[in-house]
């Protein structure tokens, strides 16, 4: 869902509204995207504009500010989120800035900041998508519409209220849950904390069955890695210590949107989870 190298060659050469730009000056430097910035990486370039456009004069400065941005930019909210973000963060070494078109900040916005709402936040104003150039001028256009034929749409996680953990129970109600619903991931939890105070996860998919369309498994361990993201709450939840967690997911898929209705919590000695999950290639439904 990340916009590749060659992807933004030709948003580059092909989605450049031509018009002048400003230049950059002689106060501007290449400086190399630093390792903390791990959301403007294999984006297409590996050297940045400092100051950048969002005004910041010092490496560290960009580093601290980008940091509340990489969460976002790790749900995939939008496939250009990253793009969009790192125009800004980290712009490209060329001979003028290249700001992103108001179109791709507005398509942006309408699909991450939902995302920002989850987690209790608004759109900023530092990001209001009216101080960047329209279409006609020189900027970065979204990709959106030649991205939906160039890639799958696969559905979007939802921002939902935390399923109750339920850690009691038989393989034959489990049983009965699967033939309700679309998918059951087995996911695997852990956290650290990060150099700047925050949590980082890390997510392990395994994909117990999916009968929703044309869904890949790998597809599905995508979409519910994104839900965890997303419904960081619900993460925090799972992952009360620094001890790896292991939970089974369940849930459907409703016009296109992922909903995780129940969790099961999957404790190394239980073996009524296992049961289930073996019993379910032979089990018929009623």
């Amino acid at each position: 869902m990340l916009l590749t190298a060659k992807m933004l060659v030709f948003a580059l050469s092909g989605f450049l509204r031509v018009a002048t730009g400003f230049d950059i000056g002689l106060s501007t430097k290449c400086v190399v995207i630093p390792k903390e910035m791990d959301m403007c990486h294999k984006i297409g370039y590996s050297e940045m504009r400092l100051p950048n456009l969002m005004g910041h004069t010092s490496m560290a400065e960009v580093i601290l500010k980008s940091t509340t941005w990489q969460h976002l930019a790790h749900t995939d909210c939008h496939p250009h989120v990253r793009t969009f973000l790192c125009s800004l963060f980290a712009p490209i070494c060329l001979d003028t800035f290249i700001h992103p078109c108001r179109s791709m900040c507005v398509a942006v916005r309408d699909s991450c900041a939902p995302v920002l709402a989850c987690h209790g936040h608004l759109w900023p104003d530092s990001l209001d998508c009216d101080r960047f150039p329209a279409d006609e001028d020189m900027c970065l256009a979204s990709l959106t519409k030649e991205y939906k034929y160039l890639h799958k749409v696969l559905p979007k996680p939802a921002c939902q209220a935390c399923p109750a953990v339920e850690e009691f129970f038989t393989h034959k109600r489990v049983l009965e849950v699967f033939c309700d619903s679309n998918f059951a991931v087995k996911v695997k939890l852990s956290k650290k904390r990060t150099v700047f105070g925050g949590q980082e996860y890390n997510i392990e998919c395994q994909v117990e069955f999916i009968t929703q369309g044309s869904l890949l498994p790998y597809e599905t361990q995508s979409m519910i890695q994104q839900w965890l993201l997303i419904n960081e709450n619900c993460t925090q939840r799972m992952t009360p210590t620094y001890r790896p967690m292991v939970y089974l997911l369940v849930g459907n898929i409703e016009e296109g949107i992922i909903l995780v209705n129940q969790v099961y919590r999957w404790q190394r000695r239980d073996s009524q989870l296992t049961l289930a999950t073996q019993k379910w290639r032979y089990h018929k439904c009623l």
